[in-house]
């Protein structure tokens, strides 16, 4: 099968993770992959943003970048319709975007499916984190490309929940969450208790994260063992984090690794006695959990249904509601207090990884099964195709 890959990635973070897994795993396969995105992405650097959109964003008006934005989707759909051109797929896979209109536009030009995958509201999640000059122009589009979709395929039920509500017809969506590499996990398993007690947190540090009541925690602990905490990742809040742990003492138990190769992530994430989600967005595919569950960790996790997805409290984890005040200190101190439920945990997690094969193989598998679907009724329907109704007036 050819594949025509559309992004708008122009950094090389969690976002680049996701899309290199499922490149290498299709590939893996027999399929002919050929990647459309930002010239730039290739030349990134681990964890860095593109310079030329961070500085426009911070320079310009919010409205004014966004209308940037928008203007990109030109050359960005005429590259991706000269690659579809020379490349002939039988099908486009796009990663959704804000004002990301390429694939939209190209697989109608040259009747090819579109496979769209969804991994935020993004007019949301910019709106609340980032800040929107046209909130409802954002909001639109974003919906727009949702109903172009031949199918569309979000990371979680309650991300599939809002493309519903956005009008996209529950046959054309399909839940592909994120994954792992499996063979990146194979010394996962027990390891022997360290002293302090290693709790450990992967991923982009920022302040919704939660750190902050963590390490305030940390310095409040009464138990028997002590705590300490390793950080794997970098981002903005990690200055003030490193700062508040020095005034509350407790800077010799706090350790950042900064950022970490891919390659690096399962042994530090295999030091880790207990694996923290601290806090999560409600449509959120952590890709940190599935590196937990991997590395045969016991994971603490917020109790909310994205996560219970893949997470069962009690059986994969310990999970914690997130509006009772100590409910996360009282699962750490179950864990800190049981080596065996934590290593019952550890064991039910990496189970379940393997149950349900949530890998990027796996993930592979199933995106081409829902593309040589789509590719059967497109050559049954030559006309077939999704056009929302205000664009087919």
């Amino acid at each position: 099968m050819r594949i025509l890959y559309s992004h708008r990635i122009a950094s090389r973070d969690g976002q680049g993770v996701h899309l290199e897994a499922m490149v290498a795993s299709l590939r893996a396969q027999g399929h002919e992959l050929r990647l459309v995105g930002p010239p730039g992405f290739d030349r990134a650097a681990l964890g860095g943003e593109n310079r030329w959109v961070g500085r426009l964003r911070r320079a310009l008006p919010a409205a004014i970048a966004e209308l940037a934005e928008i203007a990109y989707a030109v050359p960005a759909t005429w590259r991706l319709a000269r690659a579809a051109a020379a490349f002939r797929p039988d099908v486009i896979y796009e990663r959704a975007n804000l004002f990301h209109l390429a694939g939209s536009i190209v697989s109608r030009l040259y009747r090819v499916p579109l496979l769209l995958e969804v991994n935020a509201p993004m007019a949301e999640e910019r709106g609340r984190f980032g800040g929107l000059g046209m909130p409802r122009l954002a909001a639109w589009l974003e919906r727009l490309v949702w109903r172009c979709a031949d199918r569309a395929l979000p990371v979680t039920e309650v991300l599939a929940g809002r493309l519903i509500d956005a009008g996209v017809a529950r046959e054309r969506i399909a839940v592909v969450p994120n994954g792992i590499h499996l063979e990146d996990f194979r010394d996962a398993g027990s390891s022997a208790p360290c002293d302090p007690l290693v709790l450990g947190f992967v991923g982009f540090v920022r302040d919704w994260h939660g750190l902050d009541a963590v390490l305030r925690g940390i310095a409040a602990w009464p138990g028997p063992v002590a705590l300490s905490l390793v950080v794997v990742g970098e981002g903005p809040a990690r200055e003030g984090l490193e700062r508040l742990a020095g005034e509350l003492g407790i800077g010799d138990r706090i350790r950042f690794t900064g950022l970490a190769e891919r390659a690096e992530v399962p042994a530090l994430v295999a030091g880790f006695d207990i694996a923290l989600q601290p806090a999560s967005v409600p449509y959120a595919s952590p890709l940190k959990v599935f590196e937990y569950m991997a590395a045969g960790r016991a994971i603490v996790a917020p109790d909310q249904p994205n996560l219970r997805e893949v997470l069962e409290d009690g059986r994969t984890a310990l999970l914690f509601d997130p509006v009772v005040p100590g409910a996360f200190w009282q699962a750490v101190e179950r864990l800190a207090a049981s080596p065996e439920l934590r290593e019952r945990l550890g064991a039910g997690a990496r189970e379940e990884i393997l149950e349900r094969d949530l890998t990027w193989e796996g993930n592979a598998r199933r995106v081409s099964a829902i593309a040589e679907a789509e590719i059967a009724r497109r050559r049954q329907d030559p006309g077939r195709g999704y056009l929302p109704a205000e664009i087919r007036r």
